[in-house]
């Protein structure tokens, strides 16, 4: 790129920064939560995304961004629902049913004034899943957030992506049997047990992942400490 081209796309980038602070204020005003965000991605990351999907700079979504953590999927619902109805003009995607390189949450893109904004949700499994991911990529190879990298830790990736969407997903279908008028008290004591005892597997793979970021963190060979 030219440094007048540069210069260009600094002005756009810059041009989110109202819209990304309404959105930002509406949500504190309406629903009480404080996200966290960025009004514009960096030069570098907008060239390399543009690079990356080969899509035109009108068709990035997140140049600007916030995001949301809550606890469960039925909180994730429920939250996108809010937003629905808090903005006018907003579309969904779900990365839940069909995660991207094991990324898993929900995105609402808000738009107003001609400029997408993506607010994502994420539950807490899926955003340590996502911080797993992150420390991945910056200490093996920028690439494994993109579905690249060794093999190995493709596969560690993918593996505990499975883990998070199966237990948030049996965790969400046993509250809605337990919600359900027409269960029996006996029934109904059998299934939160079953839900306490998800639970407590969810803590303890919430307690993995943790660990696995902390331990990530630590490396310092890069590669070859994950090497056989």
């Amino acid at each position: 790129m030219s440094d007048d081209d540069l210069r260009l796309l600094d002005t756009y980038r810059r041009a989110f920064a109202d819209v990304y602070e309404m959105v930002i204020e509406t949500i504190r005003q309406h629903l009480a939560l404080e996200p966290t965000g960025r009004p514009a991605k960096s030069t570098t990351s907008v060239i390399e995304k543009l690079r990356r999907e080969s899509i035109r700079l009108t068709q990035i979504q997140d140049i600007a961004g916030c995001r949301l953590i809550v606890a469960d999927i039925e909180a994730q619902d429920r939250l996108v629902e809010q937003l629905a109805r808090l903005f006018p003009d907003t579309t969904t995607v779900d990365r839940r049913e069909t995660p991207s390189h094991g990324y898993r949450a929900v995105h609402v893109i808000v738009k107003s004034q001609d400029r997408l904004i993506e607010i994502q949700i994420r539950t807490s499994l899926q955003h340590l899943w996502a911080e797993l991911s992150e420390k991945l990529s910056d200490v093996i190879d920028p690439s494994i957030k993109y579905g690249g990298g060794e093999k190995k830790t493709r596969t560690l990736l993918a593996r505990t992506s499975r883990l998070v969407g199966r237990s948030e997903t049996a965790d969400a279908s046993l509250r809605k049997e337990l919600s359900a008028p027409d269960g029996d008290a006996v029934s109904s004591e059998v299934l939160q047990g079953v839900v306490s005892g998800l639970q407590d597997s969810q803590r303890e793979l919430a307690k993995a992942l943790t660990e696995a970021i902390a331990s990530v963190g630590r490396l310092e060979g890069g590669p070859s400490a994950l090497s056989d």
